[in-house]
């Protein structure tokens, strides 16, 4: 079948089969970003939701390979903030009039449940809606996040490929990774997930079946981002594919073409490969931005990646600048909490 068949089927259909979802990844034919955005178009409008990211601690006890926070990289000043001044940016936030907020932080132990728990009702008490990004935890622990408040949950696969996960996530377990996604859509949480595009030994057979399970599993939300070596990483010296931008792009467009209505967002890592990466994003396929309202004392320690864009900034900015980029495409912020359904 032909790419032209294909994307008629996806538009219509928004299901591909594995080798269909491969023949896309392949192509060059521009006309796949141009098919993801008028499905977004039909099905999310021309509303941009802004998220306020909130980047609370550095501080990680896993090892992935690909991160710049693991925890064996000694060369990283490491920090946490205290729940009252988290408390204090969410309300800064939902001052500039994000209705969002994002808590992403390390797998940091210090932060147990009820500390957690603490941090969301504070934060509720300004009518946001929040997403949880804190990576892998116990049942027990994402059922009180979700009776304290919690509306929303990322944690991403990263890679379906078993033996890849395995080989960059030392000590953990795939088979935990799943159940912590079963676990959060079993809650009622909006859940996300979302992986890497450009890693050691990826292929593209590899992220059609990435793209697939994100579509089996009819998930909420999804980030695609592209994997940038960190010079602190057993990975430094990797270098991804030759245009990692435009097959993350790929990756984020297939996958509006199959779960049309979800959210995806503009991630920072691509401005972080093209200096217009947030607004070519924002026309093929996505319909978030995640603004950073972290301080700018800490943004530049939360390096998961190197050059990381906007680290000194000041959120009020950030804010001012997306919205002047978004506009200028002749897109508009939305005012809502920008849930799926």
């Amino acid at each position: 079948m032909t790419t032209e068949k294909i994307l008629k089927k996806a538009v219509s259909e928004h299901n591909l089969t594995f080798d269909e979802v491969v023949v896309l990844l392949k192509s060059e034919d521009d006309a796949l970003f141009k098919a993801a955005d008028k499905v977004r178009e039909k099905f999310k409008g021309q509303e941009v939701h802004l998220r306020g990211l909130i980047e609370f601690t550095n501080i990680c006890k896993s090892s992935c390979k690909y991160c710049g926070l693991r925890s064996e990289n000694k060369k990283i000043e490491r920090y946490r903030l205290k729940s009252d001044e988290i408390i204090a940016l969410a309300n800064h936030g939902a001052q500039m009039g994000y209705k969002t907020i994002v808590l992403q932080g390390g797998e940091d132990v210090f932060y147990k449940a009820d500390l957690i728990c603490e941090i969301i009702i504070g934060i509720k008490k300004n009518d946001l809606a929040l997403t949880l990004s804190l990576g892998e935890r116990s049942y027990e622990d994402y059922k009180l996040f979700r009776e304290a408040g919690a509306d929303r949950y990322l944690i991403r696969i990263e890679t379906t490929d078993k033996a890849l996960y395995s080989e960059l996530h030392p000590n953990m377990s795939f088979e935990n990774r799943l159940r912590c996604l079963k676990d959060l859509k079993s809650l009622g949480y909006e859940t996300g997930s979302g992986c890497l595009v450009g890693l050691p030994n990826q292929t593209v057979e590899m992220l059609a079946k990435d793209i697939l399970f994100f579509k089996e599993n009819n998930f909420d939300m999804i980030g695609i981002g592209p994997f940038i070596p960190h010079p602190n990483t057993p990975l430094k010296d990797y270098t991804p594919w030759t245009d990692n931008f435009k097959m993350s792009l790929k990756v984020m467009a297939i996958t509006r073409l199959l779960l049309p209505d979800i959210n995806i967002p503009a991630t920072t890592a691509m401005e972080t490969l093209n200096p217009n990466g947030r607004i070519i994003a924002l026309q093929s396929g996505a319909n978030v931005v995640m603004p950073n309202i972290t301080s700018t004392e800490y943004r530049p320690k939360y390096e998961i990646y190197p050059n990381k864009i906007c680290l000194n900034d000041t959120s009020d900015k950030c804010r001012e600048c997306i919205t002047k980029k978004i506009e200028s495409i002749g897109r508009t912020v939305s005012k809502g909490y920008g849930f799926r359904k």
